[in-house]
């Protein structure tokens, strides 16, 4: 099975180092600037699945079960409702990545309505912002939905 090095010092073919893992993934900040806002919700759709789907390993269950409780918590209306309890702790330029992501938001036919639908969009260009420029910020910002598995 092939392994992945995450030390730079590992050698490539011609005595060339392999760059850490870390620098693979690695944006700057004004790369990050540069994306759309919904390719900041692209990669913030996939982060917030992720956050919920840790949230609600516990306690065990059956996968259909896990899968949803995970469904409830991803739709739109539940998105447009998280991002309303986060608000009042976004700095302006969070709120900023915001309004670019409702904006972006596409009109198309979905099961939600457009504001629920822009607003879930929202949330996810402010995870993936967060997620690409600051993890330690996202945590917090996370920490502050009431999201518990009793809700679910």
């Amino acid at each position: 099975m092939a392994q992945f090095s995450t030390d730079s010092a590992a050698s490539a073919g011609a005595g060339q180092p392999l760059p850490s893992l870390a620098a693979y993934m690695a944006l700057s900040i004004s790369q990050v600037r540069s994306l759309s806002p919904l390719a900041l919700a692209y990669i913030g759709d996939a982060v917030y699945e992720l956050h919920v789907r840790r949230c609600l390993l516990m306690p065990p269950k059956q996968i259909r079960a896990y899968h949803q409780q995970v469904v409830d918590q991803v739709r739109a209306e539940q998105q447009a409702y998280y991002l309303g309890c986060l608000k009042p702790h976004l700095t302006d330029e969070e709120l900023d990545v915001v309004r670019r992501g409702r904006n972006a938001a596409a009109n198309r036919k979905t099961r939600a309505s457009l504001q629920d639908y822009q607003q879930a969009t929202a949330l996810e260009a402010l995870i993936g912002y967060l997620y690409l420029t600051a993890p330690h910020r996202l945590n917090e910002v996370l920490a502050h939905l009431p999201f518990t598995p009793e809700l679910a």
